[in-house]
């Protein structure tokens, strides 16, 4: 089971995405991330395996910026709970991210 939030708004998207993911911990997890969009249109991804309180301490140091954005909640079934197995992902061009619930398969 995995948990989606995501804000578009006026207020910076972090502290939003952070309450939200917090709201699901009860669904059960062993990794978390977020996504911003910044206003130059970067993308930030913070993402850490194991509690909510990681990331959100990965998110007080890297201080991402931006109004919208998108976070995840994991629970592993296929790939270990690692930082770089946790959502958000980025396709190759940098330019997207995304989350899901299953399995992608090529």
């Amino acid at each position: 089971m995995c948990g989606i939030v995501g804000y578009i708004g006026n207020r910076q998207a972090s502290p939003i995405l952070l309450d939200g993911l917090r709201r699901l911990e009860y669904r059960g997890y062993d990794s978390a991330g977020l996504a911003l969009l910044g206003e130059d249109q970067e993308l930030q991804i913070v993402k850490r395996a194991g509690r909510i309180d990681n990331l959100r301490k990965a998110v007080a140091e890297t201080n991402p910026q931006g109004s919208t954005g998108i976070s995840h909640t994991r629970w592993a079934t296929h790939g270990a709970a690692t930082d770089e197995n946790a959502h958000p992902h980025r396709d190759q061009s940098g330019k997207l991210v995304l989350v899901h619930n299953g399995v992608i398969e090529n």
